[in-house]
């Protein structure tokens, strides 16, 4: 199965104002920091990470909505990071976003046939096809027709987020980067949109990158698990061979704070030290060093790459991965440890 999608060394900086007036370094803010991996065609891989750690401006760098620091962006292998212009408005068939708040983007003056039917106005698709298809878009998403002509504010959260994905459908892209398209429903929302999606995906063959900070909803969902921490993917990997054998201290700190189904289940919760660096200013080396339970001097001076720690093909940036299998392993990672 070829690559829909390939990212190397993706970086986005953000310059800040600086506080001494003659400097000549400009501050940065470090969004995305290097990071590179792939998609295939017709899987989802789940981008995870805690508030601030790149994942979303990640996913507005690959569809070009920010313009990248450094790094390659290939689509389809064509490198498409210098695209613009004419290049750029063409791609947009072919890359679509479902937003996080399915409110705040639908604009309240337009009906939702507008709507939907504003990306095919775009692309000069004839008025009668368009209308077509936003019947049928509609239908698709759940949907009656005679919902075509109310506005945004006379429909439920999860209403408005089946528009949201009809207006994103109604191009037949290939890719799309769903930005927590569900963390601003109600749980019982949530599966049902959830499974509209994974049926969407499977009719139309789409390939999502699926941004959340639910791991829970992540585990559902995708093929694949890339962890992001202060802009950098530390683990990527199976959904399932990083769920029951994470190799990242990260990792495994994040999936113990998936709550318990079971009551009676025993799990142990892992409290990492200390707060999260400002990617303003991130530790050197190892990002994660200033948190981290295993760490040494060689992860305050080298910054570990991603490498392959598993057969089936699991990476993870840590010096230490073997040792931290095997504390976890062995029973001897405890709260204190991180504490």
């Amino acid at each position: 199965m070829n690559n829909l999608l390939e990212v190397k060394d993706l970086k986005k900086y953000f310059p800040l104002k600086s506080d001494k007036l003659f400097s000549r370094e400009k501050p940065m803010l470090k969004a995305v920091d290097g990071v590179s991996f792939s998609v295939k065609k017709g899987e989802t891989l789940g981008l995870v990470g805690e508030s601030g750690c790149g994942k979303s401006t990640t996913g507005r760098v690959i569809l070009k909505l920010l313009e990248p620091t450094a790094g390659e962006i290939f689509f389809k292998g064509e490198n498409i990071t210098s695209y613009k212009g004419e290049r750029l408005r063409k791609l947009r068939k072919e890359m679509q976003l479902i937003f996080q708040d399915p409110y705040a983007s639908l604009n309240p003056r337009k009906v939702i046939e507008k709507t939907i039917a504003e990306p095919m106005k775009i692309f000069g698709i004839p008025k009668e096809e368009r209308l077509k298809k936003v019947e049928e878009m509609m239908e698709r998403v759940g949907l009656s027709s005679y919902h075509k002509q109310r506005y945004p504010h006379e429909f439920s959260g999860g209403q408005r987020q089946r528009i949201g994905i009809a207006r994103s459908l109604v191009l037949e892209p290939e890719l799309i980067v769903c930005d927590e398209p569900v963390s601003a429903l109600d749980v019982s929302i949530q599966a049902q949109v959830i499974n509209l999606m994974e049926d969407l995906q499977r009719e139309f063959n789409l390939t999502y990158i699926f941004i959340a900070h639910d791991l829970s909803v992540v585990h559902h969902t995708s093929d694949r698990v890339a962890v992001m921490y202060l802009g950098e993917i530390v683990e990527i990997g199976e959904v399932h061979e990083l769920y029951t054998d994470p190799k990242h201290p990260y990792t495994q700190a994040l999936l113990s704070a998936i709550p318990e189904a079971n009551p009676y289940a025993e799990k142990d919760r892992i409290i990492l030290k200390g707060d999260l660096p400002s990617p303003q200013n991130p530790p050197s080396g190892c990002k994660f060093h200033t948190r981290c339970p295993f760490s040494e001097e060689i992860c305050l001076l080298k910054r570990p790459t991603l490498k392959q720690v598993s057969r089936s093909g699991q990476m993870a940036a840590c010096h230490f991965v073997k040792e931290v299998v095997e504390r976890e392993t062995s029973g001897m990672l405890s709260e204190s440890a991180y504490k």
